[in-house]
């Protein structure tokens, strides 16, 4: 990053001013929230976001092969309000460890090291649910959950609970490169809805839905690119983040002329481009229908957007730790 760009996104996150977007006849507006320190942390590798009760949970890739920390962290969503109210106050948040994730990945790892990292979050009721991914080649990613402990603040996981997620299979019979079941969310209360972030198979694209310990596919028309997570957005409708990246290494997830998407992804020159969406989609009779639903602004295209979660009438995002901003960083995004 050049010394510009550091000083010119270091006066963004001291001036929470909003910043407005032209989408069609209804503009976007945006700010990027001012995080303490610890949270902006770029190796924090925030993979999901999730409100539960006051708070805005962020959830850490925990990649324990790297001697990582296994944690979420929490800011309370009336100290989020004061930013967004236009007050640039610090905002206090609180850590809690996940226990027994070590167990857990020792599990998954028993015939070989397969374990990547958490990627999806969801809570029903007062349990927290983890997507676990593992490397391209492994069969299944995995699902593991555990009771949130505000008063001890832990979320211990229950050890007799570890779910595996096969994965699709592309037509030729490999694994979509780096993929992993990304995209988590609760289902009138009752259920899990779990996306995997390849969804582009001339057919058999399915989420899987959980209730009881039991899996179902929940059929899905193609859907281009990534989903990196999904957002309950009220009675049968889900919001979701669909990402494009332009590196080599994503190629699986290009198509170029003359499938529709590719004018998304491609530009005037016919070279890829970072791509970044919100998606709505509505569950109905066992089946999933999706629609575009907002396109991010330019600047916040070329972040690698992993959380999603609802607030009031707009968005929070929150990318890994790729994006021009060099660290973590929480977006806000709603329509005017």
């Amino acid at each position: 990053m050049n010394r510009f760009l550091a000083f010119s996104t270091f006066l963004l996150t001291l001036v929470p001013s909003w910043a407005s977007h032209a989408q069609g006849s209804s503009p976007l507006l945006a700010r990027t929230i001012q995080l303490p320190a610890e949270l902006a942390e770029r190796e924090n590798q925030f993979s999901g976001l999730c409100t539960y009760r006051s708070q805005l949970l962020l959830l850490s890739e925990s990649r324990l092969q790297e001697q990582a920390e296994a944690k979420v962290y929490s800011l309370a969503l009336a100290d989020l309000d004061q930013q967004l109210a236009g007050r640039p106050v610090q905002l206090p948040f609180r850590k809690y460890a996940i226990r027994g994730l070590d167990k857990a990945r020792a599990r998954i790892d028993a015939g070989g090291p397969i374990y990547e990292g958490l990627e999806g979050l969801t809570v029903l009721r007062d349990t927290a649910y983890f997507s676990i991914e593992t490397v391209t080649a492994a069969a299944n990613c995995y699902l593991v959950r555990g009771v949130l402990d505000e008063a001890r603040n832990v979320i211990q996981l229950d050890s007799s609970y570890l779910m595996a997620l096969p994965k699709p299979l592309l037509p030729d019979g490999t694994h979509a490169y780096n993929a992993g079941f990304e995209a988590l969310a609760t289902y009138r209360n009752r259920e899990l809805l779990a996306l995997f972030e390849y969804n582009y198979l001339p057919r058999s694209n399915a989420a899987v839905a959980l209730r009881n310990g039991r899996q179902r596919p929940v059929a899905l028309p193609p859907l281009p690119f990534r989903v990196t997570d999904l957002e309950p957005a009220g009675g049968r409708r889900f919001t979701a983040i669909n990402y494009f990246f332009n590196g080599a290494s994503d190629a699986v997830y290009r198509m170029a002329p003359p499938d529709p998407n590719a004018r998304l992804i491609q530009d005037s020159a016919g070279r890829y481009q970072n791509y970044s969406r919100l998606i709505s989609l509505r569950y109905k009779r066992h089946r999933l229908s999706w629609k575009p639903l907002l396109t991010l602004p330019a600047e916040y295209q070329t972040y690698n957007w992993e959380g999603l979660a609802a607030y009031k009438r707009g968005f929070f995002l929150i990318n890994d730790k790729y994006g021009p901003s060099g660290q973590s960083t929480l977006l806000y995004l709603r329509r005017r």
